[in-house]
């Protein structure tokens, strides 16, 4: 395969992380995946000769800095970063308590923060690369009950945005996807923590709350799979386009006739993604 790349992506021990690391291998990239827990990392995904597994907690910048150090010794680079891993703490504002909001914006926002710092000096080195970054609905509107993640994930579109200018003239391009309901393990015991109901003025609707994020575990209609590949594609798109680009700044520069860049070059650059349930 002549478009082998090396894909590092984190939370791969459950939900959207599974989905994008097997259809990576499927793809016949290479993929560095990463959890907590190894071992659950590798009874999920399987076994591949292309596959490192590997230990990291997003919240460590050391940890962070480990892993792309065993990514690079066993696979030279990194081209692709997925920053998926993330949790939800659920509940009205008031009832969460300050440790339990930081907790939330240390894995959803300074947690992909710490991978991409650690990730970019590989990336800058090669002057190419994609961090692909995964926010939420939730990213683009405020909801009621959400308001910890939704301040982690519109925190995130932020940073990306401004990223996107930073890093483009190393041949860098991002990418914000933006999922609604999917069928991940968000909901999961695992990864969704309630605030505990405090104040009688919010009893009645955070019973309400509760119940119906309960309800969704499982049966949400998006399937992670189909938006995994549609990853798989958008990668390939943004790299020959952005290798248009490049080739068409060579030939200008050597007074050839050369291609201009392409249309909507910005998008290619900071491609943003709605990925809605169907």
């Amino acid at each position: 395969m002549t478009d082998k790349k090396v894909w590092f992506i984190t939370g791969a021990a459950r939900g959207m992380g599974v989905s994008f690391a097997k259809a990576a291998l499927a793809a016949g990239h290479a993929v560095v995946a990463t959890g907590r827990r190894p071992d659950a990392v590798t009874r999920a995904v399987g076994a591949s000769p292309d596959l490192l597994v590997v230990r990291l907690d997003i919240t460590s910048l050391a940890e962070a800095e480990a892993a792309v150090c065993a990514a690079v010794d066993r696979f030279g680079g990194i081209d692709v970063l997925v920053n998926n891993a993330a949790n939800f703490w659920a509940g009205y504002f008031e009832e969460l308590s300050p440790e339990q909001i930081e907790q939330q914006l240390s894995t959803s926002l300074i947690g992909p923060m710490n991978v991409t710092r650690a990730v970019l000096p590989v990336m800058r080195k090669q002057r190419s690369g994609q961090i692909i970054s995964i926010s939420s609905s939730a990213g683009l509107v405020g909801f009621e009950f959400c308001t910890a993640y939704s301040a982690s994930k519109f925190g995130l579109e932020g940073w990306m945005e401004a990223l996107h200018a930073e890093v483009a003239p190393f041949g860098i391009t991002t990418t914000v996807v933006n999922p609604g309901f999917f069928r991940t393990e968000l909901l999961s015991r695992e990864s969704t923590q309630y605030a505990a109901a405090a104040i009688a003025d919010y009893a009645e609707r955070t019973a309400a709350q509760q119940a119906f994020w309960k309800s969704q575990n499982g049966k949400q209609a998006g399937d992670p799979a189909k938006l995994a590949m549609a990853l798989i594609t958008h990668r390939r798109r943004t790299s020959a386009a952005a290798s248009l680009h490049r080739r068409g700044r060579f030939d200008r520069h050597r007074g050839a006739e050369g291609r201009s860049a392409p249309s909507g070059d910005r998008c290619v650059s900071r491609a943003l993604v709605v990925a809605r349930a169907r």
